[in-house]
């Protein structure tokens, strides 16, 4: 899983430079053990709500590579039926990327308050990056959710720089993991892909035995720039960069781990790749020749249930049926 998000990440790197992929586009590359580690340590009906570095999550909540990328080029056999693009992909059980820094995290808070209200035995994985850890309604969330002891894990993806901007030089505290000051926190290895399964396991046994809410801090890097648009190398070194991919890269770890314990045979892992590469292949193939939607669909979708009504387009004249 791991290296297909790698590898379709590496794609979509490859399209919007061919100007096929357009707009926002951020890539997570290097923060692979995150997305995999988290699903392996929830159920399929616990929740997830993230920001917009989304594309991994949306792999490992159960989308294939083919919608993720479709979407990507804005055709219709996308997630979002080519309405969404980078930011915003959902799937069952996934509240999707969302474009605004921080906002996802009252959301999930609210998730995890109906998961509470509907009395399942479910929990909310809320993430969120460094960047967006300085921002108050991300505290207002901590306070309701402690109050209600509700079953939420608040998730920071400390990837040590938000946009351009180190955490050294964004936060006073660079302890993530201590920000929730009344709740709990654990500090987590976020480039070894079953150290965070391990604690994902803990994190969520905690809130399903109703002790409330509890912080993880996933310490990760990413390689590509915050977007496409970010070469990523103004605020850091060419250097810093390669030395992480030498020394803890999440894929390399694991497969030495494997190697080393006689998991898997170098020839294994080689197979694997070349399954990867065939699949990425294969939907990239398909996003590229999907047609786009037609204009008439552009007011569709925007309610889940209900009777078709008109909406107005760009002056009044102009129409479009919206349809569930």
């Amino acid at each position: 899983m791991m290296q297909t998000v790698r590898r379709m990440e590496l794609k979509a790197d490859q399209l919007y430079k061919q100007k096929i992929i357009r707009g926002f586009c951020h890539l997570c590359d290097g923060q692979e053990a995150c997305c995999v580690g988290l699903e392996a340590g929830i159920n399929p009906t616990d929740h997830l709500i993230t920001a917009y570095r989304a594309h991994g999550f949306t792999f490992t909540r159960g989308l294939s590579v083919r919608e993720i990328l479709t979407e990507l080029t804005g055709r219709r056999g996308g997630c979002a039926k080519g309405k969404g693009g980078s930011m915003h992909m959902y799937a069952k059980n996934f509240y999707g990327g969302n474009g605004i820094v921080g906002a996802q995290v009252p959301l999930g808070a609210g998730i995890a308050l109906a998961c509470k209200y509907n009395g399942k035995d479910e929990v909310c994985l809320t993430l969120y990056g460094d960047g967006a850890a300085n921002q108050g309604q991300i505290f207002e969330a901590y306070n309701m959710a402690a109050l209600w002891k509700l079953p939420c894990i608040f998730i920071c993806e400390n990837n040590r720089y938000g946009m351009g901007t180190s955490v050294e030089r964004a936060a006073a505290s660079t302890d993530y993991y201590k920000r929730g000051d009344f709740i709990p926190g654990l500090r987590v290895d976020g480039m070894d892909v079953l150290c965070v399964r391990e604690a994902t396991k803990f994190a969520a046994a905690h809130c399903r035995s109703g002790k409330g809410p509890i912080l993880m801090e996933l310490q990760t890097y990413r390689y590509h720039g915050h977007s496409m648009s970010d070469p990523g190398v103004s605020y850091r070194t060419r250097e810093e960069i390669q030395e992480v991919r030498s020394k803890s890269d999440p894929i390399m770890l694991l497969k030495d781990r494997m190697v080393n314990n006689n998991l898997a045979s170098v020839e294994e892992l080689k197979e694997i790749d070349v399954e990867v590469r065939k699949e990425i292949e294969d939907a990239a193939q398909f996003a590229t020749s999907d047609p786009e939607p037609p204009l008439e669909e552009l007011g569709y979708h925007i309610y889940s249930n209900d009777p078709p009504f008109e909406v107005r387009g760009a002056n009044q004249w102009v129409k479009f049926k919206s349809v569930s």
